[in-house]
């Protein structure tokens, strides 16, 4: 586990992450400071519990409209030759099913005419 600095309206707060991701974190606490620097400069003071709300608020804002905006995944293509062998699979398990099924039911019709 290693450990990382970031700062954020000129206070330091320690975030532990998984080894290797020590960059990333650090471009994601960017992402914050410029917030925090936007929100700042548009209400001048604000207190911090307040500014960490709404730099909450415009990175949950940010994700909604990048959601909204990414098209949805296309469902994959199944080609013909693709479906015909699993339908022909599906056909064969269906089969081998059956036959179980028709010999519990022998067995079970031997049992009753022996009683």
């Amino acid at each position: 586990m290693a450990q990382v600095t970031i700062t954020i309206n000129s206070r330091e707060y320690p975030i532990a992450c998984e080894s290797g991701q020590e960059a990333r974190i650090l471009q994601l606490a960017a992402v914050l400071e410029q917030k925090a620097q936007l929100l700042k400069h548009i209400s001048g003071q604000i207190n911090e519990n307040m500014l960490l709300a709404m730099i909450g608020i415009l990175v949950a804002d940010d994700l909604l409209e990048a959601r909204k905006n990414t098209p949805a995944p296309a469902e994959p293509q199944i080609s013909a030759t693709e479906t015909e062998q699993m339908i022909a699979e599906a056909d064969r398990l269906i089969a081998e099913r059956l036959r179980v099924v028709g010999e519990t039911i022998k067995a079970v019709a031997k049992r009753i005419e022996t009683l």
